[in-house]
């Protein structure tokens, strides 16, 4: 008897001493296995943005020539329209007990949601290995400097190798872990940064009017393009928002405290990041040790005092670490979604290792990660209007999912209320399309400039074209394509007595 509680004491203590890999997918999480809260989604925006991937964000406006004020309000307004976007993606994770891209197969058709698994997973991708490149490089940078040793290839190749480690491990023991080590780096990144702002202070005037040369031609276009760029920034996490309020138990939390906590975070936590890598870059300009060209790790780099710099290599190992957890976690979901026969790890595992090609691959031939970037930017065309579309599906249904159908393609099966025509839904994938195209004719990058974009002073535009174009037609489609009765819940089904034990509808085999 003895032996059989030391055994149970034993296998216990291992439990809480070696913490257990999530065993979910994309597949439905039951209300009482939700650990999640809603103040766990503001920890993970402020936490997983005090990163040099998204300090740089705020090194824009200043590199475009803006002077400090404008540059801070360009981030504040731009942050706060994408987190709109990002507050209202938080809907569905908690009704549909999944990821948004499963979640958006009530209306694009079960087979219709592997688009939004592919936005989701090669934007996540793409942001993970841009954590890895510029954490590895700030790491590197930071070593290079403290030991004053010449510019050295194999420490960065080192440094994106630690860090592809550490994301690889953290990534792989899922939701909880990722929560974990945010928590930690939240005071302790932080603490970096509040010191940050002494140290840079001496080179910071808040009267900084800039270079005088805006990147855009006129001080207004360059500051809408700053602060587009902020909501594009902000409202990219929008299509992964469900990998993390999916972890939370819809009966306890309300939809609203979610959407506020999700656009407090989008506002004043990744706005907060943005706005400390404009004060460093401001003061690295202000000094004339940064101009447009110079790289934003070296300018501010090399501007600090030397014992500051263990604190731009912990913000470099660290906080680049949990940025890419966050996109390689949301990555192996949706690989999982694409590649149903592979299980959470087993995609995870996969797309930690196709980052950490990419970062190797982009250090050695740079068009890879130009590449990237101009990718980034033509995503906003096509993920802003399929988050409107599944914003407006889920209120206009009340918020209602019938959680077995929607994991039909999951199963290989076919069938349900959402299979549609084919597992697709014409209506919603034709104005996604038109709406995408709009978006792409007002775009502007180093690579593409759409024939529209000159109408509106040549500044990017695909942003607003697009998302307002889905917002327009989304009413419209439902009134010609009205939804069948069925998709509202039982209680719109004539005949049907909602307060019956709901059967899941037969699926056929494929």
């Amino acid at each position: 008897m003895v032996d059989k509680d030391f055994d149970k004491h034993l296998a216990g203590a291992s439990r809480r001493a070696f913490p257990r890999v999530e065993q979910h997918g994309i597949d439905y999480i039951p209300e009482n296995e939700r650990r999640s809260r809603p103040s766990n989604l503001f920890i993970l925006l402020l936490g997983g943005s005090m990163t040099f991937g998204l300090f740089i964000i705020g090194w824009y406006p200043i590199a475009f020539g803006l002077g400090w004020w404008s540059a801070a309000t360009s981030i504040v307004a731009g942050s706060a329209v994408g987190a709109v976007f990002l507050g209202l993606s938080g809907l569905m994770g908690p009704h549909s007990g999944t990821n948004n891209p499963v979640s958006s197969g009530a209306y694009f058709g079960v087979a219709g949601r592997l688009i939004g698994s592919i936005l989701e997973g090669t934007a996540s991708l793409a942001f993970a290995a841009i954590s890895i490149w510029t954490g590895g490089d700030a790491l590197a940078s930071a070593l290079i400097r403290f030991f004053d040793m010449p510019d050295n290839e194999m420490v960065r190749l080192v440094a994106y190798a630690v860090l592809s480690i550490i994301v690889t491990v953290i990534s792989v023991y899922g939701h909880h872990s990722m929560m974990a080590s945010l928590k930690f780096i939240l005071p302790t990144a932080g603490l970096c940064m509040v010191v940050g702002l002494f140290v840079y202070s001496g080179d910071f005037s808040a009267s900084y009017a800039g270079t005088g040369h805006y990147a855009f031609g006129s001080q207004s276009s360059t500051w809408l393009v700053s602060a587009l760029l902020c909501a594009a920034t902000v409202s990219s996490y929008a299509a992964y928002a469900g990998d993390w309020t999916r972890h939370i138990p819809a009966s306890k939390y309300s939809d609203r405290r979610i959407v506020l906590t999700l656009f407090l975070g989008g506002t004043f936590g990744m706005a907060a990041c943005f706005l400390w890598g404009a004060f460093t870059s401001a003061a690295a300009f202000n000094t004339g040790a940064a101009g447009a060209d110079t790289p934003f790790v070296f300018g501010i780099v090399n501007v600090v005092p030397l014992w500051y710099i263990p604190a731009l290599l912990y913000l470099g190992l660290a906080s680049g670490t949990t940025q890419a957890v966050i996109n390689t976690y949301g990555t192996g979901l949706d690989t999982s979604a694409i590649i149903p026969r592979f299980n959470r790890v087993q995609a995870t595992l996969l797309a930690c290792g196709l980052a950490t090609v990419l970062v190797y691959i982009g250090h050695f031939y740079d068009k890879i990660e130009s590449g990237m970037s101009i990718y980034l930017q033509l995503l906003v065309c096509f993920s802003i209007p399929w988050v409107v579309i599944v914003v407006y599906g889920h209120v206009k249904r009340r918020g209602y999912y019938d959680v077995d159908d929607l994991q039909v393609f999951n199963r290989r099966l076919r069938g349900g209320i959402y299979w549609y025509i084919g597992g697709l839904n014409p209506p919603t994938l034709t104005l996604w399309c038109i709406a995408a195209v709009v978006g792409m004719l007002f775009s502007v990058n180093d690579a593409y400039t759409g024939p529209l974009a000159p109408m509106i002073g040549g500044i990017d535009g695909g942003l607003v074209a697009s998302g307002l174009v889905a917002l327009i037609g989304c009413p419209i489609i439902h009134r010609i394509w009205p939804d069948r009765a069925e998709v509202y819940g039982p209680q719109h089904i004539p005949g049907r007595n909602p307060s019956a034990q709901e059967v899941p509808a037969a699926l056929e085999p494929s």
